[in-house]
């Protein structure tokens, strides 16, 4: 039996081992966490914190969920693993299965599953090609995707990625992937330099999609891709007519909608779907995250019936994943999906989402460095700035607002493209919702036009 490491040994072995996603070999710092409970995390050497971006945007229902951890262990006794590809499958896939396909808009009753983000967007757009080659349409290939876009790391979902940070050294990326202006009001930038209306934005974006749709030829489209509101991005919230337009444009030209929900899904916004809060239904919806609340990996995409009709057909599908269904993460979903509903976490989404918003309001408002606030349910943002009237972006200098907030109050926030953002558990508190904001006060009402802060 090994004998547990101290705090610092852990540190040193960590820095020998392992290498961390956007984490120079440089660097000394390590927050080695050990529990979590609820919104609260501990870490090696005892110190506690607040989460308030749900690890990476996925702790639904909180940490340290005992009845998680006993389905889990349930279902590894009675079976542990087999494979899902031909005529095989297990229980546990086959009911989550059809309680994904119940809670999604009608029309998405096929599931295939993956085990995360990146393996869904992969597959999504091998599948919108293939929905397209076995009908006959051969020659469309095109992805259309967005700037400020992020989805995943595979060469596909990485291509269709809009930051040329995650392209720089990886290419050459994926041919015929074409990227539109994201739908960003608050950059008028982006629309010629002038300030419009939610609508005069949806009808520049609109105009652009047909010109881009007309140059490169609908008939060599395969489907556009989109995170319904963008994370990475900055949790960038379209115009309410936004995807509606998207979807009739694309359905007049025969072009798939692939929704990247990897993010918004369940519960994150307030509903299941932002498919269903947009009130729009697309062919795929990629899902995961939240679909496990991460206590295990586990991915889903949501196939529009008459896509899986037509990929069914033949040989069917001709791609898998070694753990497609697998039956501890299908259990553990079904765990998590019945918490979401049993303690009304939907609509938790919205009212606690609603209060952090008008905390970030009140609390930091009026401050200088502050350009908008954005939030749909429990997506918030906080764009910051460098001056308030020509909206030009704080300087992201070294120590990262981030860091400095973690190790002055112990709450764990989020940077995206010069905004800070936030995306708790759903099951978070007022109080710890106040807890938050203050935290993010304390430093940003310090924090000069350069992106200093001052001691």
């Amino acid at each position: 039996m090994n004998t547990p490491l101290a705090p610092a040994q852990l540190a040193a072995t960590d820095r020998a081992h392992i290498i961390h996603p956007y984490l120079p070999g440089t660097a000394e710092e390590r927050v080695i966490m050990t529990g979590g409970s609820g919104c609260r995390l501990t870490d090696a050497e005892g110190r506690s914190y607040l989460d308030a971006t749900g690890g990476l945007w996925l702790a639904q229902i909180g940490h340290g969920r005992e009845e998680i951890a006993r389905v889990a262990y349930d279902q590894m006794k009675q079976l542990e693993y087999f494979t899902s590809f031909w005529e095989f499958s297990n229980d546990r896939a086959v009911e989550l299965a059809a309680r994904l396909a119940s809670l999604a808009p009608e029309g998405l009753g096929h599931v295939y599953f993956t085990s995360g983000g990146s393996e869904g967007n992969e597959a999504a757009i091998k599948m919108a090609r293939y929905y397209h080659h076995r009908r006959g349409d051969t020659g469309r290939t095109w992805i259309l995707a967005r700037h400020k876009a992020y989805h995943g790391i595979g060469y596909g979902g990485g291509s269709a990625t809009g930051f040329p940070v995650y392209h720089e050294g990886f290419a050459p990326m994926m041919p015929h992937v074409s990227h539109l202006t994201p739908p960003w009001p608050y950059r008028k930038e982006l629309f010629g330099g002038q300030e419009r209306t939610p609508e005069q934005v949806t009808n520049f974006l609109i105009q652009e999609l047909e010109e881009r749709i007309a140059e490169i030829g609908g008939e060599n489209i395969a489907a556009m891709i989109g995170e319904p509101i963008m994370g990475v991005g900055g949790m960038l919230v379209p115009p309410p007519d936004y995807w509606p337009r998207v979807r009739e444009v694309l359905d007049r030209h025969g072009i798939l909608l692939i929704l990247d929900e990897v993010v918004t899904a369940y519960g994150r916004v307030g509903q299941w779907f932002a498919a269903q809060y947009f009130g729009i239904t697309p062919d795929i919806i990629v899902t995961a995250k939240g679909i496990t609340s991460g206590y295990i990996p586990l991915g889903a995409l949501l196939v529009g019936d008459h896509v899986a009709e037509v990929l069914l057909r033949d040989h069917g599908f001709p791609m898998g994943y070694t753990y497609n269904g697998h039956p501890v993460a299908a259990a553990v979903a079904l765990a998590n999906l019945d918490i979401i509903e049993r303690e009304g976490l939907l609509a938790r989404a919205t009212a606690i989402g609603g209060h952090l918003h008008r905390e970030l309001e009140s609390q930091l408002g009026d401050l200088p460095i502050v350009g908008e606030i954005r939030s749909v349910g429990m997506m918030l943002a906080v764009e910051l700035v460098a001056d308030r009237k020509t909206r030009e972006p704080l300087p992201m200098l070294q120590p990262l607002l981030p860091d400095v907030i973690r190790r002055e109050s112990g709450v764990i926030v989020r940077d995206c493209a010069h905004s800070l953002v936030l995306s708790p558990p759903l099951i978070m508190t007022e109080t710890e919702a106040k807890e938050t904001v203050t935290a993010m006060r304390s430093v940003l009402e310090r924090t000069l036009p350069t992106g200093e802060i001052r001691a």
